[in-house]
């Protein structure tokens, strides 16, 4: 049930970049992690984020620049997600490495 929960809020194909994208930086405005997710429309990125900020793993900030700027960042709550993001990559590069037949 756990990683039914888990898997719940993370699904779909855009989340877990998302979230690895403000992570990995920290803060990020719209337009970067619009530019780090490979594929993403405007309106998916703009959906996902919502989703994610009703679920409490990130936060929005509207910063008074000219234009203005939306920053966005992982909660508090969020940041305990880094393991598991950090995990997914260390898996992803050493699955990378066996795929590729490179064993080293």
């Amino acid at each position: 049930m756990a990683v039914h929960d888990a898997m719940d809020i993370l699904n779909g194909k855009w989340k877990i970049s998302i979230i690895s994208s403000i992570c990995y930086y920290n803060k990020r405005r719209f337009s970067d992690i619009l530019n780090d997710v490979d594929g993403i429309s405007n309106k998916m990125l703009s959906k996902e984020l919502k989703e994610l900020e009703i679920n409490k793993l990130i936060t929005r900030t509207v910063l008074d620049t000219q234009p203005i700027t939306v920053q966005y960042e992982l909660s508090e709550y969020g940041l305990s997600l880094k393991t598991i993001i950090n995990n997914l990559t260390e898996w992803g590069l050493a699955h990378r490495k066996v795929i590729m037949g490179d064993h080293h």
